[in-house]
């Protein structure tokens, strides 16, 4: 089952579009949420309070839009709604225990904001275990790639695996992204320093991880691209031309934003495609 969160905004109605599809790709059933959040209204009143008929009409017209949304886009599919109170992210992350993935959506509204990303969206990407997914309001071309972020540890074998099987379901081009740097000492003129051989040792990492990881999926078209940059730059700029961009997320620690990591977190904020953070 795959989860989208609603609130009635355009983010949020792009994100039901792209569960939709993905449920109609995997053939699983959809189910929509949308959450009251009683944070604020909560405020300075007993914990019994009751809340306005008002919002609890207002969640369920946005559920009924919602729901409009996939019978057009996707009429053969198995949805379902659900209203509920609380505080969003939280109730999201409880939710997303048992689903194949979740899907928020992110805003987007510009580069400098430091709550581009949204408090919903960060929680969720950086607590919960299944894929999530968090899609702009923006419309774009379908450019016919999905990218994935690489490194040198198995914590990354996760997204990869991820990235295989939504390339296969869009029949779509594989980007594997290794981001470089050089090493200190190449900045030292006394130190030996051979660029080609570092350059061909972390091609040769990237293709042995991809190699394994593709034997399930033989069909699927993988480009390799090992850039000499900064890996968050690096995968934004592939963003581009992009359907899909994966990354993982280790998931040590409690807090939020050292569970997503600085790679996971600089895209989430930059991408200019739905960006899925696979944990490990």
């Amino acid at each position: 089952m795959i989860i989208v969160g609603v609130d009635g905004s355009v983010a949020a109605r792009a994100a039901v579009e792209w569960a939709a599809g993905d449920a109609a790709r995997r053939h699983v059933p959809l189910h929509i949420v949308h959450v009251t959040d009683t944070s604020w209204y909560l405020v300075g009143k007993r914990p019994d309070a009751v809340l306005p008929d008002s919002l609890h009409k207002e969640g369920r017209r946005v559920l009924r839009e919602a729901e409009a949304l996939v019978r057009e886009r996707q009429p053969s599919a198995e949805v379902t709604t659900r209203e509920m109170e609380g505080t969003p992210a939280e109730v999201l992350r409880e939710l997303a225990g048992d689903a194949t993935e979740l899907v928020v959506g992110c805003r987007g509204l510009g580069g400098l904001s430091g709550a581009l990303l949204g408090s919903v969206s960060a929680h969720v990407a950086g607590h919960v275990r299944c894929p999530v997914v968090v899609v702009r309001a923006q419309h774009r071309p379908v450019h016919g790639e999905v990218v994935v972020g690489l490194d040198d540890s198995p914590e990354c074998e996760p997204a990869l695996a991820y990235a295989f099987e939504q390339a296969q379901l869009r029949g779509a081009t594989l980007r594997a992204v290794h981001a470089w740097q050089l090493p200190v000492h190449a900045y030292a003129p006394e130190a030996p320093y051979d660029l080609d051989e570092v350059r061909a040792t972390q091609h040769q990492a990237v293709h042995d991880r991809v190699k394994a990881a593709g034997q399930d999926h033989p069909q699927v078209t993988v480009v390799e691209d090992v850039p000499c940059a900064q890996p968050a730059d690096a995968l934004t700029a592939a963003t581009e031309q992009a359907d899909l961009l994966v990354v993982g997320s280790h998931g040590r620690g409690t807090l939020g934003a050292a569970l997503l990591g600085s790679v996971s977190r600089g895209v989430l904020h930059h991408a200019r495609c739905p960006v899925a953070v696979v944990r490990a």
